[in-house]
């Protein structure tokens, strides 16, 4: 009897742990989120702490925050928008352009590429879609130009994860959702961040192939020659319509001008019409971008829909209860608690997605959050944001560290053959230590990331 009750206590932690070894299964994550969150509900019930009745709770759980969200309606445009300039040429074209301007610098085309990722970060928001698209068209170049195989697939992985930091990304919609943070406020306050990485990742290049030039060599003259008046052209047809769309489709959501979903619209359309007007859209064209869209969408409203029902099971038998107890036994202030938080983002990034993570943590802790206190440091008010902007910047990291970080799988996927995994490794390693230091300036200086959405909406 004993053992029963000390089971039916802690059975959210053994929902929990169980959830994260099957993770490692295989299987679809949405099946697993779903498939456990039924067991244990049908556990709950066998224990007497969960009522069947509670299972038809699910469906207007699912409909109030999946189906009646408009929040989550700016998903599928921003999705379509990306795939859009990916699958066009647009992308291919800003690529080519950034190289010939970058082309006498040192590690110009290590520079470029991140210029690049940073620009399809505000284009896309998909990760996937960045790494691969650099790795295709860079990577070759990068390599025929004698790079070092370490440096060239660092740079590409760790400019492809900035998609989940600058605007539009796809999980600070759903972070913001989650806290109740206006999601362009929250927009805004990740520009400065994602920002100051950028310029530490331009300025690790241009150190590193300074002091090591034979690492990055620089183009030769008969390379990437372009005339004043060539290049004129290529920057005004190439470069300045898909820029202008990414800062219209930006500023109006940071200035309060549309919606983020009315935004993602405006910018999908877009999108569409920029590669008609290269003349880059047949229905074949068409036909692949719907069907990519349809299965990145499908696969994250899954996933968001089988997260919703764990986190229901999880608070209906305690679980968050049971973590306010765990965190109070230990003693631990709001700055141990914070802490706490990043590590476990970190080391769960090991193993996991960012999607996984975003809607498997934050509705844990999202009721401790509120409850924070870091005195003069940071006012009340700003906490939510600043820790969304902090688990963001923490999260990148979940895309390059090993066992299973997903940027060197997209990346090792399509490389050519003489790049080797340790070669990745060994390139990703710098770029994880600036994560790092980011976030740590991030949790020093919150102006960091607040000054921004300051700025535009006070």
């Amino acid at each position: 009897m004993e053992l029963m009750d000390f089971i039916a206590d802690y059975l959210p932690l053994f929902m929990f742990v169980g959830m994260g070894i099957l993770l490692f299964s295989g299987y679809p994550v949405a099946f697993i989120l779903g498939g456990v969150s039924i067991i244990f509900g049908v556990l709950g019930f066998a224990l007497d702490v969960f009522s069947l009745g509670e299972f038809f709770n699910f469906a207007p759980r699912i409909w109030g925050f999946a189906a009646e969200n408009l929040v989550l309606v700016a998903l599928p445009t921003f999705i379509v928008m990306g795939i859009a300039m990916e699958r066009s040429g647009v992308a291919e074209d800003l690529l080519h352009i950034t190289q010939i301007l970058l082309r006498k610098v040192p590690g110009g085309l290590a520079m470029s590429v991140t210029v690049m990722g940073t620009i399809l970060a505000a284009m896309t928001g998909i990760i996937g879609a960045s790494v691969t698209m650099m790795t295709a068209l860079a990577l070759p170049t990068m390599l025929n130009q004698k790079y070092y195989p370490s440096l060239a697939t660092g740079v590409i992985c760790a400019s492809g994860t900035l998609g989940i930091l600058i605007p539009p990304s796809i999980m600070l919609i759903i972070m913001g959702d989650l806290l109740q943070v206006p999601v362009g406020t929250l927009f805004m306050a990740a520009w400065g961040p994602g920002l100051v990485l950028v310029v530490m990742y331009l300025t690790y290049i241009g150190f590193y192939s300074k002091f090591n030039p034979e690492a990055a060599p620089k183009l030769r003259d008969d390379q990437m020659q372009a005339g004043e008046g060539e290049l004129a052209k290529l920057v005004v047809r190439g470069f300045v319509p898909p820029v202008a769309l990414i800062f219209m489709v930006k500023g109006s959501i940071l200035f309060g001008f549309a919606t983020p979903s009315e935004a993602g619209a405006v910018g999908a359309f877009g999108a569409f019409m920029l590669a008609v007007a290269k003349g880059r859209m047949s229905w074949e064209k068409l036909k692949g971008i719907c069907e990519a869209s349809g299965l990145t969408i499908s696969m994250i409203f899954m996933i968001i829909i089988a997260a919703t029902c764990f986190a229901y099971v999880f608070r209906s038998l305690g679980g968050d209860y049971i973590v306010e107890d765990l965190i109070a036994e230990a003693g631990l202030g709001s700055w141990g608690l914070l802490f706490l938080i990043m590590f476990i983002v970190f080391f769960l990034g090991f193993f996991l997605d960012w999607v996984e993570i975003t809607l498997i943590i934050l509705p844990i802790f999202a009721p401790l959050v509120g409850g924070l206190d870091f005195g003069d440091h940071l006012a009340a008010s700003d906490i939510k944001m600043w820790f969304l902007v902090l688990v963001a910047v923490n999260l990148q990291t979940s895309f390059l560290t090993p066992p299973f970080g997903f940027a060197i799988f997209y990346l090792k996927g399509i490389a050519p053959k003489g790049v080797q995994t340790l070669d990745i490794y060994r390139g990703i390693i710098p770029f994880v230590i600036i994560q790092v230091i980011g976030l740590a300036l991030v949790i020093a200086f919150p102006e960091v990331s607040l000054w921004m959405a300051r700025t535009a909406y006070d």
